[in-house]
């Protein structure tokens, strides 16, 4: 493959309603996904998730962490049942994880698609918003960001499936400095160095100082710049899924579309063993050190003693990758990579001659021009707490009250995708992944689907105490090509056309 694989987005949102001391952020995230479920017909009371093949607690490394020491993050197949769940008519999951609402996308098989149901995301989360928005207790703010200004964090994931055969090593190894180097061009932006924000100033990312090992299990402690679960959601004979944690929530859509595309690209050439062969000296070191450094000229050191700026290295894998792709050939969607590698080079031939000029493309270009701007008009420092308040404010999802969305609105940002290409995606699931059954299926059966999952659906058939399991190993089955009709009878129809190993292929 080139950019095009299974791949997608979970965005966990912050959420805060101003001066309600008593509603915990669960209780209030759960109202968040019960508000939005309502408004659209779903039952958030019942969990329709299928957490039976999930496998948190199994590593890429080979081996399986004892539940009794896991740290209680790491049980996400053992949610609370009272917590709100629901799966969308897009395919997506709309759900409360730990204190957050979450938006995870439906599987998309390229990066445009990927930025298109990031961004419904957005949608479906700006409607809980003005839903809340009356609420007795004051009204909600959700911020699609990653850190709240208080010292915590949370994520945003990128989840890319690749081939099992592939050795866990070579992607621990092929994947660090990519990670490391490509926050030059995905992040989004942050005022404040360190957790808490101790001394002032801006980087680029708002996520790099939270992480803490190379490598590791979690997501919530010891945050690890390559995740090792191995969960593919998918035929585990066949498929590892990378689930990428080291990451920003993006709101500009060419930084958004560079980072999956240029990750998926990355994938490919690690698959086929065409990536260029460094290795940062001090990786969890230098990924702060890359964030801290807005001038971008900062050289790193590699284990073979050559110096290197993160610039260099995403130009060295630029270089190895357009290689790679070009010997392959046979690019079934040659567009969508190109425009990739388009926006690659141009990025890259700008951010060594003038960063600024990119404002229209990359999330902290844009958010460090608007704080400059701040600074000189009120002739205040990076420790002013307004720039913090601004920063939060930057991301909420409100059309009258993000920064980002007033100025999207205004011109100020490339977009990729009219209002209606991001509406539709909304309400319709991918036409060419198992998210469309998924998706199809809630929209057409409703209360007759009893749970659902990345890779299963359970129906409810004749009898109340009737249950049918249907599994969906293949991500690429299921699409709307092969399930043409499915939906137009009963659940008992659909399950016919299945066929009696209750597998779709």
């Amino acid at each position: 493959m080139t950019v095009q694989r299974i791949m997608g987005i979970e965005t966990e949102y912050g959420v805060l309603r101003p001066g309600d001391t008593r509603t915990t952020p669960m209780v209030l995230s759960g109202q968040v996904v019960r508000a939005y479920a309502d408004a659209v017909g779903l039952n958030a009371a019942q969990s329709r998730w299928d957490y039976s093949d999930e496998s948190p607690l199994r590593d890429q490394r080979g081996y399986d962490i004892a539940r009794e020491v896991a740290h209680e993050s790491q049980l996400t197949d053992e949610a609370d049942p009272s917590f709100a769940n629901v799966v969308l008519a897009n395919g997506a999951r709309l759900y409360v994880d730990h204190a957050h609402p979450e938006y995870s996308s439906p599987e998309v098989s390229n990066p445009r698609d990927a930025v298109r149901y990031d961004r419904a995301g957005e949608l479906v989360m700006r409607r809980a918003a003005e839903l809340l928005a009356e609420h007795p207790d004051g009204a909600t703010q959700l911020y699609k960001n990653n850190v709240d200004g208080q010292g915590a964090s949370y994520g945003t994931h990128e989840n890319y499936l690749l081939r099992r055969e592939v050795p866990w090593a070579r992607v621990v190894a092929g994947m660090t400095p990519f990670f490391i180097a490509r926050q030059v061009i995905t992040g989004s932006g942050r005022v404040g160095i360190g957790q808490e924000s101790e001394r002032a100033g801006f980087q680029l990312t708002q996520r790099a100082d939270y992480f803490e090992t190379e490598v590791a299990l979690e997501t919530t402690l010891r945050r690890p710049i390559v995740n090792s679960r191995d969960e593919p959601h998918a035929d585990h004979t066949k498929y590892r899924r990378l689930h990428v944690i080291v990451g920003d929530a993006n709101h500009a859509d060419v930084a958004n579309l560079l980072k999956m595309g240029m990750t998926s690209l990355v994938i490919g050439a690690l698959e086929d063993e065409a990536l260029p062969g460094v290795i940062v000296k001090q990786p969890v070191a230098t990924l702060r050190a890359v964030s801290h450094d807005v001038s971008l000229a900062q050289e790193y050191e590699l284990v073979d003693g050559r110096t290197v700026t993160a610039l260099d290295l995403l130009e060295m894998y630029r270089d190895a990758t357009h290689a790679w792709w070009t010997r392959r050939g046979n690019d079934p969607i040659a567009d969508a990579t190109s425009e990739v590698f388009e926006h690659w080079t141009r990025v890259l031939d700008a951010l060594r001659a003038d960063p600024m000029t990119l404002t229209k493309d990359l999330d902290w270009v844009a958010k460090r021009s608007v704080m400059e701007g701040f600074i000189a008009r009120h002739g205040t420092g990076w420790d002013d707490p307004r720039l913090r308040a601004l920063d939060i404010q930057w991301s909420n999802v409100r059309a009258d009250k993000g920064v980002f969305h007033t100025l999207e609105r205004g011109g100020r940002f490339t977009r990729l995708f009219s209002d209606d290409e991001l509406a539709q995606a909304v309400v319709e699931p991918p036409r060419d992944t198992r998210a469309w059954l998924r998706g199809k299926s809630i929209e057409a059966f409703g209360d007759d689907v009893a749970s659902a999952s990345w890779d299963a659906m359970v129906y409810r058939t004749a009898q109340p105490s009737s249950y049918t399991r249907v599994t969906m190993p293949e991500p690429f089955a299921g699409d709307a090509g092969s399930t043409d009709g499915w939906f137009d009878g009963g659940v008992a129809e659909l399950l016919e056309r299945v066929g009696d190993d209750k597998v779709v292929r």
